[in-house]
């Protein structure tokens, strides 16, 4: 059976590799977003612009631009989003262990200190 320390730690390495894969998201959405503006840009003569978006809805190469940059903004702020969450969850796990071992260290010192009390009431034997 795992003890609660070793759960603690397999949580937090799932964390930290669910945050390299959110981080991993995050690019991919970033690329998608780039390639759908600058796609859109190059095969349209005189694209409409929403905020910073180009769309182009009567050309079909328009409409593949349009996509890849709304799937691409959309992946981009889900892996962020993703990545602050399971940093999160790191950060709770880290602080988790942090009590745990503190609570040990705690048994560990108590435990030391009644033993040297002990060794101290104990009259010390003389040398023959």
């Amino acid at each position: 059976m795992i003890d609660f320390n070793n759960y603690l730690h397999e949580r937090a390495e799932e964390s930290r590799h669910n945050e390299s894969v959110s981080f991993s998201i995050a690019i991919l959405g970033a690329v998608l977003l780039v390639g759908g503006i600058l796609e859109t840009v190059t095969t349209t003569s005189n694209p409409q612009w929403f905020l910073f978006f180009p769309y182009q809805l009567t050309e079909t190469t328009g409409l593949l631009g349009t996509a890849l940059t709304v799937i691409g903004l959309a992946l981009l702020i889900f892996g962020i989003g993703l990545a602050i969450h399971y940093s999160s969850q790191r950060v709770w796990y880290f602080d988790e262990l942090k009590k745990a071992y503190s609570i040990e260290e705690d048994k560990l010192r108590s435990k030391r200190k009644k033993e040297s009390t002990s060794e101290r009431m104990k009259p010390k034997q003389k040398k023959r």
